[in-house]
This record gives C-alpha cells, sequence and structure tokens, in this order.
C-alpha cells in the first residue's frame, strides 16, 4: 500500500528517514514531499536576546526551526567562541525546555542540556513547565509566526512569565505542486496522506483535492499531533489516525490500524 507523508525527508544515522523505514516494517511504501520552506527572522534580536542569559529564567523551545534559528545567530554574528567560552554554561544553568525527541538532539547538538522532551506535545510541555517553574525571570520563547496560543496562555494564567519572539515564518515549498502532480501521476492516489502541521495542510490541500477528485473519500488521512488534527476536521476532513506521540513508530502503527479493512 502507497502512503503519503507531506515533509522534508530527513536521514538519520542508518542513511534512511525513520519515517520512510518504520511504514516499511508494516509492508507500506512511503513517499515524503515536502509542502514548507522557512524564512528567519529577527535573528539581530534574538542574538542580543542570547547573549544575555542573565536577564532569563531559560529558554522554550517547541520546533527545530527555533534551533536552527540560534544556530544562525551563533555563526552570523560570530558568537560561537562567546557561546563555548561562556554563555552556553550560562544558559545551561537554567532550564531548557523542549517538545519531543526531534527538536531535543538539536538543542543538545549545540550544548545544551534540555528537559520536558518526553512531552509529545506544547500542551503538555505547558503542564511540566507549569509543574516547575515558580515566576522569577521570563522564559524566553523563540517561536515561529504561527505560534500555537495553548502554551502562552497556559504560562499566563498560571502567572508564570514569558517573551515570546517570532524568529521564523512559514512559506509554501516552491515545489508543492510539480511535486504532488508528479507523485499522482506515477502512483495514482495514496492509501493515507499525513499532515505534519497546520500550514502544510492549508499550503498542499487544495492541489490535493483536485488530484484526488472523487476519490478523496477513500483517502485516510493522518495527523502527527493534535493541533493539525483539528485543522483537518476544520477543513471538513475525517482524521483516521492522530500519532498517540510525534514520532515514526507511532505515526506508522496509528496509519497501520487506520488502515486496517475493519477500520472505519
Amino acid at each position: 500500500m502507497k502512503v503519503l507523508l507531506l515533509k522534508d525527508p530527513k536521514e538519520d544515522d542508518s542513511g534512511q528517514d525513520p519515517y520512510i523505514r518504520e511504514l516499511g516494517l508494516y509492508g507500506l511504501e512511503a513517499t515524503l514531499i515536502p509542502v514548507l520552506s522557512f524564512e528567519f527572522l529577527s535573528l539581530l534580536s534574538f542574538s542580543e536576546k542570547l547573549s544575555h542569559p542573565e536577564g532569563y529564567g531559560g529558554l522554550i523551545f517547541t520546533s527545530p526551526r527555533a534551533v536552527e534559528a540560534v544556530e544562525l545567530c551563533l555563526e552570523e554574528d560570530k558568537k560561537t567562541e562567546a557561546w563555548k567560552k561562556s554563555l552556553k554554561e550560562k544558559w545551561n544553568a537554567k532550564s531548557v525546555y523542549v517538545v519531543g525527541s526531534a527538536t531535543a538532539s538539536l538543542v543538545n547538538k549545540i550544548g545544551l542540556h534540555t528537559e520536558g522532551e518526553s512531552c509529545g506535545n506544547a500542551e503538555k510541555l505547558a503542564e511540566y513547565i507549569c509543574s516547575r517553574e515558580s515566576p522569577a525571570l521570563p522564559l524566553l520563547f523563540p517561536c515561529g509566526a504561527l505560534k500555537g496560543e495553548v502554551l502562552p496562555k497556559m504560562l499566563k494564567d498560571k502567572g508564570i512569565p514569558m517573551e515570546s519572539l517570532t524568529v521564523y515564518q512559514k512559506i509554501p515549498h516552491p515545489g508543492i505542486q510539480v511535486n504532488l502532480n508528479s507523485y499522482y501521476s506515477k502512483q495514482g492516489v495514496p492509501a493515507s496522506i499525513t499532515f505534519f502541521s497546520p500550514s502544510g495542510l492549508m499550503y498542499s490541500l487544495k492541489h490535493i483535492q483536485e488530484l484526488s477528485g472523487d476519490n478523496i473519500h477513500q483517502i485516510k488521512f493522518a495527523a502527527i499531533g493534535p493541533t493539525t488534527a483539528r485543522a483537518l476536521a476544520t477543513q471538513g476532513l475525517p482524521v483516521s489516525c492522530t500519532a498517540e506521540s510525534p514520532t515514526p513508530q507511532a505515526l506508522a502503527a496509528g496509519i497501520r490500524t487506520a488502515l486496517q479493512p475493519h477500520s472505519r
């Protein structure tokens, strides 16, 4: 069975994307098509804030892109030396909260210790932070332009100060239409399509509807997490599977269940 995942391919140590590998274990042939590109914003301002850990109680990362923004700040501002010598240590004396193992491993690569990575989404991370923090200095939260409101609201309700800074925005991948056309002409209508973000859905849905035609009702739609599942439901699409956690294993197990004949 053929399944389509709307995400960037990312090879792990084995040289294969872990989503393709996990789905392959269930006999599912996965294809990845990227639907998002990113542009970075406010890096000068972010770099300045990273240089002053004494002004913050810690950091929050809910996406790999926010960590990439840190790397860009260090490179462009020639701060790598200062980071290694003192800044990294000063941030490590504080809490560095992350969502998910993919983001955590990137944060570890820049030399920071993480906590909260087992929280699969922003809501669970907010609960975790609320159970740990006593309000003093604000937590610095580099985020995307379309950040969810759940985490900021939960922290605000608990009186935990936070300063968010938009450091990237999502833009449509220039090759969406061409790549989807090519996939449908060669492979036909997939048994399942997985969306990895509300914006990925927004940029690709029209093309998918046009290419699938009446066959769209046969497709099992899957979401990587609850926010994306809500976005699918808002578009009137049935959600056959929401991954229990944002991992290749959980998604593959969910899609396999959704594609079994008795599944509705």
